[in-house]
């Protein structure tokens, strides 16, 4: 057999194999920066593949990867302040009970919902559903949360939680039972202060002196449905929420899930101090739907205060109904803003009847501080201690006016609300058309039972403006305008001196289900 010729040494036959090795080389550690996110731009005027890679510059590039930050957690500041949440469990005797274990369900008896309502069942879930023995009265169990603000055991909790209660224990975050005794209760703002027996070295939490802002991170800290200590996290979605509850209302709005079993656990903010106390949830279903409201840390620290000097809460008072100036009646009124509290009603003997203020007046301000809505108020005037002096400005009849009185004290009965269905039943009368309102009116005193003053509702239009804005049979008109009306030609007199003015609206003050308040209605051209 005739020996093949070597050729590996010829140059023509070496330089296609290294030139090819070079190039997948390249291609394959190119495929490597790209992989990497690595874009390598102007590499000089070199051409040569070596010198891509044994650039000191290029290669620092192309061998260090940067290292992914790691996301925030907040496992160190839950460490920090969760020993300072318990869990708070209730018993509640009732003195009555049915005899059908299952009458306080309002699901099927044995179905999953009422096994599952019976077993995480608290004083925000289902009430009954943990009972003892039926019969003569039994023990209802409830569950809450709440958090300790000083090592001699005084802790806060809702008021909600503890009302009512027989017998009050806690289960701090290491296991422990302890007994409890409520110190007191503050019904208008949902807060209670208990005593926790058992230790002087409790780790307690700090309340926070600044406010939230929106955007804020928030940790909310509680037992929900009597699962025991559980942390979620979210953002403080809104601050000021008026929820309907009173008028006190200031709620901090948070989207980090709440369930039944969190009222009265604190809402953390990222330095470890309670922002606010977790106190109720809008939910359709029961369930968190991302928005709870807390109560804010201010309010909190006022109300605590005074609970635990002298177990209650008095708040400054002035005797007025109040309602919101809105845009039609800051127009009729000839204010420039929409600002302010207007009197709806000075209430007999009230300091504010006693100082002179009217029905119609608006409040302005408070010591010099500017009064933005009837709420403000309220918690303005609700936060000053009763026998304090302040300085009002008022409104008055397109003048401003200073007012000096001394605040009364808030009595303890709940504040009166409009009850329409009420209202005077004798409206069958026809009554005076009033043009391009919608409604006809009657004299209040041709009507038993509707006074001796203004005028009556007796039919509304329900397409018309004055259907609108809520009028509805037996209300009774008491001024339009600024002027008393005893007869509908008042009334279109009051209508068509506002038209002459250019109003764009006429304010009226209505008496409805026992408690006034003032409506603009808009005025039609022509």
């Amino acid at each position: 057999m005739t020996d093949r010729p070597d050729l590996s040494n010829l140059p023509s036959y070496r330089q296609p194999r290294r030139s090819l090795s070079a190039a997948r080389k390249l291609a394959l550690m190119a495929s490597v920066a790209a992989g990497l996110g690595v874009a390598v731009y102007g590499f000089g005027t070199s051409t040569s593949p070596s010198d891509l890679f044994t650039s000191p510059a290029h290669a620092q590039v192309n061998t260090e990867v940067r290292k992914v930050e790691r996301p925030i957690g907040f496992a160190d500041v839950v460490e920090r302040v969760k020993p300072s949440v318990m869990s708070v469990k209730v018993n509640i005797k009732e003195k009555t009970a049915s005899n059908d274990d299952n009458d306080d369900s309002p699901f099927q008896p044995g179905s999953p919902m009422e096994r599952f309502f019976r077993r995480f069942g608290g004083p925000d879930g289902v009430p009954g559903l943990r009972g003892g023995p039926r019969g003569g009265g039994r023990a209802v169990t409830g569950q809450g949360s709440g958090f300790f603000i000083s090592a001699d055991g005084f802790a806060v909790t809702n008021n909600h939680v503890v009302d009512g209660a027989d017998k009050v224990e806690v289960t701090t975050d290491d296991g422990k039972t302890y007994t409890a005794k409520v110190i007191g209760t503050d019904q208008r703002t949902d807060l209670a202060l208990i005593k926790v027996e058992g230790s002087s070295n409790f780790p307690f939490a700090k309340l926070a002196d600044g406010k939230p802002r929106i955007g804020d991170w928030v940790l909310a800290v509680g037992n929900p449905f009597g699962l025991g200590g559980t942390v979620t996290a979210g953002i403080v979605s809104a601050v000021g929420r008026d929820i309907g509850n009173g008028p006190y209302d200031d709620f901090i709005q948070i989207d980090a899930p709440v369930n039944k079993g969190n009222s009265g656990g604190p809402a953390f903010n990222i330095d470890g101090d309670v922002m606010g106390v977790n106190t109720a949830i809008y939910s359709p279903s029961g369930g968190s739907v991302g928005i709870a409201f807390s109560i804010p840390a201010s309010t909190v620290k006022t109300v605590v205060a005074q609970l635990k000097d002298k177990g209650s809460v008095s708040r400054g008072w002035i005797g007025v109904q109040i309602q919101p100036v809105t845009s039609d009646i800051a127009d009729s009124l000839g204010m420039k803003k929409a600002e302010g509290a207007l009197v709806a009603e000075p209430q007999a003997n009230g300091p504010a009847a006693k100082a002179g203020i009217q029905s119609g007046d608006v409040i302005t301000s408070v010591n010099g501080e500017p009064v933005k809505d009837a709420r403000e108020l309220a918690r303005t005037i609700g936060g000053m201690a009763p026998g304090a002096s302040v300085k009002l400005n008022v409104l008055s009849k397109g003048q401003d006016k200073v007012v000096n009185l001394t605040l009364g004290q808030l009595p303890n009965t709940v504040e009166a609300k409009a009850n329409i269905e009420d209202s005077d039943k004798g409206a069958e009368q026809r009554g005076t058309d009033v043009p391009k309102l919608g409604m006809t009116v009657a004299p209040a005193n041709s009507v038993a039972g509707a006074g001796k003053d203004g005028v009556v509702v007796t039919q509304v239009d329900p397409k018309s403006a004055a259907a609108e804005r809520g009028f509805k049979e037996g209300d009774v008109i008491l001024e339009v305008a600024g002027k008393s009306v005893a007869t509908a030609g008042d009334v279109r007199e009051a209508i068509n001196a506002a038209r002459t003015d250019n109003k764009n609206s006429v304010l009226m003050r209505v008496k409805s289900g026992g408690q006034s308040r003032f409506v603009a209605i808009p005025l039609a051209k022509g």
